[in-house]
């Protein structure tokens, strides 16, 4: 079969309809901050990302209408409530635009990977190199403005170790070792996704209209608090800064600049991207105190998970992903 005539795979319209709904859910975010900035190093930047994902939208329709499948709806300017008073300061808008794309890069190259059809991996190639600029873009300027807070820094050791002994493991009752740079990756990285998450929680708990949608954000919080606060002990037990909170950079608005479905659908796809990289942690982790941690952490955002679904689907607002032909439905029709 000619290549150009490949029909696209199962997972590769997955990455499509993902990247759509997605990216629809952070470009409305996008268009209302750049509404409230007013510095304009800043702005400049958040209208280069909105450019940029409006190319990279109409691609994706293209893909999906070419296969026969229906364009999802996710989210559009009836979820944007112009004119509402500011949420944010300028400088979470920008640290929010640093966050989200990274979590676009992560899911370009993960959308690259299951690809096979040649236009399919041009386009997340094409992907991937916008938020990497855009990566590049965020952390400049952050570092710039003096808001960009880097990992804890290691002293190298005169020559090359290898393990010794069982308490390398053994996280417990003070015994054990320091943390390992290997480590420290994933916490750090983990801190970071949780301070965002628990910081938008208090923003749209702020703003929300319905009682179930602000009784859930308040849950969100606590459980997002109760992870900074595990992984924050670990850290400081060894005497190593953990990233600044970004609480006080929500201003007291009470006003909804957007809809419930898509501050519910933020923060759900906050924890549900939020399991991979706590079950990469996991697997890194060779610490017991680690170990459980994480566990304790991913059962948790299980159960946060669970009911942001029932939310979702009692509001009808989770549009279904296409799924796999139900052969007996198809067989009784006959």
């Amino acid at each position: 079969m000619e290549k150009e005539k490949l029909k696209l795979t199962s997972s590769e319209i997955g990455t499509l309809w993902g990247e759509y709904i997605n990216g629809t859910a952070v470009d409305i975010i996008n268009r209302y901050m750049v509404s409230i900035i007013e510095d304009e190093s800043i702005k400049t930047i958040f209208k280069d990302a909105i450019q940029t994902f409006e190319k990279q939208k109409q691609q994706i329709v293209t893909f999906i209408e070419n296969e026969g499948f229906p364009v999802p709806i996710g989210f559009t300017e009836s979820d944007l409530f112009k004119g509402k008073q500011r949420l944010f300061t300028d400088i979470f808008c920008l640290n929010y635009l640093h966050i989200m794309t990274l979590h676009g890069l992560l899911g370009h190259t993960t959308s690259l990977g299951v690809s096979v059809r040649k236009d399919l991996r041009l386009f997340y190639d094409s992907c991937d190199n916008d938020a990497k600029r855009m990566y590049h873009l965020t952390i400049e300027l952050l570092l710039e403005k003096g808001s960009f807070q880097r990992d804890p820094l290691f002293y190298p050791s005169e020559n090359p170790e290898f393990i010794s002994s069982e308490d390398y493991s053994d996280g417990f009752f003070g015994k054990g070792r320091r943390l390992s740079a290997i480590e420290i990756i994933s916490i750090s990285f983990n801190l970071k996704k949780s301070i965002m998450a628990k910081t938008l929680s208090i923003a749209f708990s702020q703003i929300a209209q319905s009682k179930d949608v602000r009784k859930f954000l308040e849950d969100a919080e606590k459980t997002a608090d109760h992870q900074i606060k595990s992984f924050t002990k670990i850290m400081q037990l060894d005497n190593l800064p953990v990233p600044k909170s970004w609480e006080t950079e929500v201003t007291t608005s009470t006003n909804s600049p957007f809809s419930d479905k898509l501050m519910l659908y933020h923060i759900g796809f906050l924890f549900q991207a939020a399991q991979n990289y706590h079950g990469a942690g996991l697997a890194s982790a060779m610490r017991t105190d680690l170990v459980t941690t994480y566990e304790a952490t991913i059962l948790k955002n299980l159960i946060i998970s669970k009911k942001w679904f029932n939310i979702m689907v009692q509001n009808k607002w989770l549009e279904q992903p296409p799924l796999a032909p139900n052969r007996k439905e198809i067989a009784k029709e006959k």
